[in-house]
């Protein structure tokens, strides 16, 4: 019997592994101000205020994300860059969702870190080019490559992926193993889950989705909507492919497992979704096992000070 989804959380609780979920509306926001300097002494409390005033507003401006078109395979990628210096941090969002989801941690990570930070949105979402036909991870791969090395981040990259993302992580540090120098896998979708037994389960889980979004009317349809339908498309195939691959043992990974997992109804798909991210991180030395208490699978809007914390740290590893 396929797990349970409840109907009010059904596209959430999909989105680890096919990528269903509502698309974030928000644009990245800006990044915080920082404080104006103390006042000089013997300066006037109105040529003070004024000073600092300035002062943040040129720091603010100094952290804005700025856009970024990158063109890849004849369609154009979105990528928001907050300045800083290396390594750079790429935040990757689950499946159905676009780099606003990152709007409340880009700015705490900026300044904490003092790195670049850059979140980007996948194909068909946001502001980026959708491209007809099944989701394929490898052409994922192909654009966020694209994007890093189009903005010079080519090394020492710490890479932040959550849900689906967990995917497009395994498969680009696989094949570039030298670009990057950690990683933080948030409640992401690892090659340990994807087993017969749970492929079989969420894609019938995934089923009945398919159907209803396919008897809308094409105009009621959502980027998150047209993203589950490419992804389903392959999904068996894809997730058996993905089943045999493996982590590149010379790229270090923290591993943040939700307490809830994607199936909070289900326990035994929440077991394995546990067993799946402890069996990853048992894999090698150079990883670890956290758990985001009271967390849902969202631990990125839940326990946004976890997250943090966990970057911050692997960006002083990397030194």
């Amino acid at each position: 019997m396929a797990a349970h989804i409840p109907r009010s959380t059904r596209r959430r609780r999909t989105a680890a592994t096919v990528g269903a979920a509502a698309a974030l509306a928000t644009l990245l926001a800006g990044c915080a101000q920082s404080a104006g300097p103390a006042a000089s002494p013997g300066a006037s409390p109105g040529a003070s205020a004024k000073a600092a005033t300035q002062t943040g507003d040129q720091a603010a401006s100094a952290l804005q994300p700025t856009l970024h078109m990158i063109t890849n395979q004849g369609h154009k990628l979105a990528f928001h860059v907050t300045p800083g210096h290396s390594p750079a941090i790429v935040l990757d969002a689950g499946g159905g969702l676009d780099s606003s989801y990152w709007k409340n941690i880009v700015p705490a990570l900026a300044k904490a870190t003092g790195s670049e930070i850059i979140t980007y949105d996948r194909e068909g979402m946001g502001a980026s080019d959708p491209v007809p036909g099944p989701w394929k991870v490898q052409n994922a791969v192909s654009d966020l490559e694209a994007g890093l090395t189009d903005l010079g981040a080519t090394h020492d990259v710490i890479l932040v992926s959550h849900s689906e993302a967990g995917e497009i992580a395994t498969y680009i540090t696989r094949q570039y193993p030298g670009q990057f120098g950690g990683a933080v896998l948030v409640d992401a979708s690892l090659p340990q889950f994807s087993t017969d037994a749970e492929i079989a389960r969420v894609a019938a889980a995934t089923e009945s989705e398919v159907e209803q979004i396919q008897a809308l009317k094409p105009a009621a349809v959502t980027q998150a909507d047209r993203q589950l339908l490419a992804v389903a498309a392959d999904y068996v195939a894809d997730q058996r492919a993905y089943h045999q691959i493996s982590w590149p043992t010379s790229v270090p990974a923290t591993v943040i497992v939700s307490s809830d997992t994607p199936f909070p109804t289900s326990p035994p798909d929440a077991q394995a979704w546990r067993t799946a991210q402890a069996q990853f991180a048992d894999a090698a030395p150079n990883r670890q096992l956290v758990t985001a208490a009271h967390s849902s699978h969202d631990i990125p809007l839940d326990r946004p000070d976890l997250v943090e914390a966990q970057i911050e740290a692997m960006v002083k590893a990397v030194g």
